[in-house]
């Protein structure tokens, strides 16, 4: 039987989330492409007790998640019910919808049908009464943001959800939700955004400038950009990468030269910190404190410890982050 490690709360920073009571890790684990069936029980078993053995509480999911879609979600009720019974009140677990899940009408986008419906099926899933924070996973341009945010809402005053988020929103479509979850009564708690050092754009787009005033928490996704700032393409493409493959979220046309001349001076910064080039960019995500947590996959534990060791040093200087910024912008 699992027993959490005694000292688990020791070395992982906790940062509040916007005006909110809810403190994330700075690192959450998010079970992505490496919950699904096709991966061992025992591996994702054992990377999940690592996690939260290094303080990592937050669990972040989307009905999705897999593959195949909802598979994340059963790994993790699995998961719960044979490792983390006596923890549920020390874990945050979220869940989304939005993209694709069932066919016909009702199976995706932010309709009220949709997002309670999906909101029940991955409940059920995982074995939850409730999740800790739900979002509404992508913005739907077909449906009235009140309809969308209502069914927020709902799910909250339902006791199924205690916090919700938005994810993939724009500046301008973040504020709206947030005036419209405000006047309901159920504050806007957290945006999941894609962020990283090669991916600019909540700085570029004022996110980042919003959700500070509006004083809403932030979660980035993608802060490794899809592998690519792992250190793994520092000599090229390896033969089984993600660019490698059939991926959609990656493919060997990005991996340019010019990329790789950048990736490997951005490794050499990396190295005068004492830190791995994956640690770095998990850092600079993480820096002056505008990003509340960064979520980070994990296909075996030694790969989450890996990426857990950059909390030990988040600061940057003015130079540090100066020649980041000429390298990546060029």
């Amino acid at each position: 039987m699992y027993t959490a490690h005694p000292d688990r709360y020791a070395e992982m920073p906790y940062r509040r989330t916007g005006r909110s009571g809810l403190k994330l890790p700075a690192l959450s684990l998010g079970l992505w492409h490496n919950f699904g069936p096709d991966r061992p029980v025992e591996t994702q078993r054992a990377i999940l007790r690592r996690a939260f053995d290094l303080g990592v509480t937050h669990f972040d999911l989307a009905n999705n998640y897999g593959p195949p879609p909802g598979s994340a979600e059963s790994a993790l009720g699995e998961a719960l019910r044979a490792d983390f019974a006596a923890y549920r009140d020390e874990l945050v677990i979220s869940t989304k919808a939005g993209y694709l899940m069932w066919p016909g009408p009702y199976g995706e986008w932010g309709s009220r049908k949709y997002l309670l419906s999906s909101l029940d099926q991955s409940l059920s899933r995982m074995g939850l009464e409730y999740v800790d924070i739900f979002y509404s996973h992508r913005p739907d341009p077909d449906t009235p943001l009140e309809e969308t945010m209502g069914a927020l809402h709902t799910a909250v005053q339902q006791g199924k959800a205690l916090y919700v988020g938005v994810s993939n929103y724009s500046a301008e479509q973040t504020r709206e939700a947030a005036r419209i979850l405000a006047e309901l009564g159920t504050p806007l708690l957290i945006h999941q955004p894609r962020y990283s050092m090669l991916d600019r754009r909540p700085e570029t787009g004022g996110l980042l400038d919003t959700l500070d005033e509006l004083k809403v928490g932030s979660i980035a996704y993608s802060p490794l950009e899809q592998g690519l700032l792992t250190g793994r393409y520092l000599d090229g493409i390896p033969e089984d990468s993600r660019a490698a493959s059939d991926s959609p979220f990656l493919n060997s046309d990005a991996v340019t030269e010019e990329l790789v001349g950048k990736l490997r001076t951005l490794h050499e910064i990396a190295g005068s910190r004492g830190q791995s080039l994956a640690q770095m960019a998990l850092a600079w995500v993480l820096r002056q404190g505008r990003v509340t947590s960064a979520l980070v996959g994990a296909s075996s534990p030694r790969q989450l410890e890996d990426s857990v060791a950059a909390v030990g040093n988040l600061d940057f200087d003015a130079d540090e982050l100066a020649r980041i910024d000429k390298i990546v912008k060029g």
